[in-house]
C-alpha cells in the first residue's frame, strides 16, 4: 500500500527490507545519542555452539542506556532442562552489569517460557492477550546487581 502526500510516499509492506531497517535503526540511534550523549545500543549475544562450532541456539540481545534487552532466546528442545539456558542468561546478565546495566527486560509468550524466567528472578509487569485464544505476551523485568548473576549453576 502506498499513499502520496506531496513528494513524500508512505509504503506499507510485509517484506522486511534489511537496508531500510538498518537506516531507520541507525538514524534513531544517532538521534538518541545526540540527546543523551551516550552511544546508546550495543549488541549482546550469547551463542550455543555444537561440537563443530555451529550455532544451534542462544540469546540475542542488546544493552541500551542501562538496560539489557533480551530480544530472542532459543535452546533446542533436546538441551532444555540441563542448565544451558540458565548459564546463557547468566552470561548475558553478567556482561550487562559489566556494561553498567541496572535492569533486564524481555517479553515471552504464555506458550513459551515465563516459568523459566520467573525461576531466574524475573517478574511479570504486564500481559497482553494474543492469538491463539488463551495465549498472552508476557512482559518481564529483573533488577541486575553488581554482584553478578546467581544463575551460573544448575
Amino acid at each position: 500500500m502506498t499513499r502520496k502526500r506531496g513528494a513524500l510516499r508512505l509504503t506499507l509492506t510485509d517484506v522486511a527490507d534489511p537496508r531500510a531497517r538498518a537506516l531507520i535503526a541507525s538514524e534513531l540511534d544517532r538521534f538518541n545519542e545526540e540527546r543523551t550523549g551516550v552511544l546508546h545500543t550495543t549488541p549482546l549475544d550469547v551463542l550455543l555452539l555444537d561440537a563443530t562450532d555451529a550455532v544451534i541456539g542462544g540469546l540475542v540481545g542488546r544493552t541500551s542506556l542501562g538496560v539489557l534487552f533480551v530480544d530472542y532466546f532459543y535452546v533446542p528442545p533436546s538441551l532444555r532442562g540441563q542448565g544451558h539456558g540458565r548459564r546463557a542468561l547468566a552470561a548475558a546478565e553478567d556482561e550487562a552489569v559489566r556494561r553498567g546495566c541496572r535492569e533486564a527486560l524481555l517479553f515471552t509468550m504464555q506458550i513459551q517460557a515465563p516459568g523459566f524466567y520467573e525461576r531466574c528472578g524475573y517478574e511479570v509487569f504486564g500481559r497482553v492477550a494474543c492469538d491463539p485464544p488463551g495465549n498472552a505476551r508476557v512482559f518481564m523485568r529483573k533488577a541486575l546487581t553488581a554482584a553478578g548473576s546467581d544463575l551460573r549453576s544448575g
